[in-house]
């Protein structure tokens, strides 16, 4: 979900194309999902992944000589027999690499080829990180306008030339965490003071 979230497609037309990522495993996942992906509205497909060796360790049997890996191969028959979206991949054994490369893969590759999405470049990441490096440099500005005087919001945010809110905001939460600054209330709270403690 992280990978395929976008805005635009790779002909930066506006698509907001996503994934919300589901599963199960066995026939719980018959018992939970079955009649909303066979019958329901048809705005989802669904992709199986077969471990071929699924007793290598213990053989599990829910009923005398079938195991829960047999049953999930009549769920995916149901599906296949009723025309929904489905896909079936087939891995030999359950592994660290297996299960890498299925995800690499799967939930990010192959599904942003399909939708025609460039699912490695992440535009909100960066801009979030950027937003977080711009706030952290703004809060280092403030406290280094803070002194034992009290100062208002918008007094300190003309001093470091950014807006009030902003610093408003910043300032409540640096009062509430650091020992060093108070916060003197008043009726408004834009004209609340923030200044340094004295040092005892």
């Amino acid at each position: 979900m992280e990978s395929l979230g976008k805005e635009k497609n790779l002909a930066g037309e506006i698509v907001h194309p996503g994934i919300a990522v589901y599963g199960n495993k066995d026939s719980t996942g018959q018992h939970f999902s079955v009649q909303q992906l066979r019958d329901a509205v048809l705005n989802f497909f669904v992709r199986f992944v077969e471990v071929r060796n699924d007793g290598r360790v213990a053989r599990f049997e829910v009923e005398d000589g079938i195991t829960s890996g047999d049953y999930f191969q009549g769920f995916l028959r149901a599906l296949h027999d009723n025309g929904r979206n489905q896909s079936r991949w087939s891995i030999r054994e359950v592994s660290e690499s297996n299960i890498g490369l299925l995800i690499a893969l799967s939930e990010v590759g192959y599904y942003g080829s399909l939708v025609n999405i460039h699912a490695y470049a992440q535009p909100s990441l960066e801009a979030g990180k950027k937003a977080a490096s711009k706030l952290l440099e703004l809060q280092k500005q403030v406290q280094e306008q803070l002194s034992g005087e009290g100062k208002t919001a918008e007094e300190l945010a003309r001093s470091v030339d950014a807006g009030p809110e902003d610093v408003f905001h910043l300032l409540r939460r640096l009062a509430s965490n650091t020992p060093q600054i108070k916060v003197v209330a008043d009726e408004e709270a834009v004209d609340d003071r923030f200044c340094l403690r004295e040092s005892p």
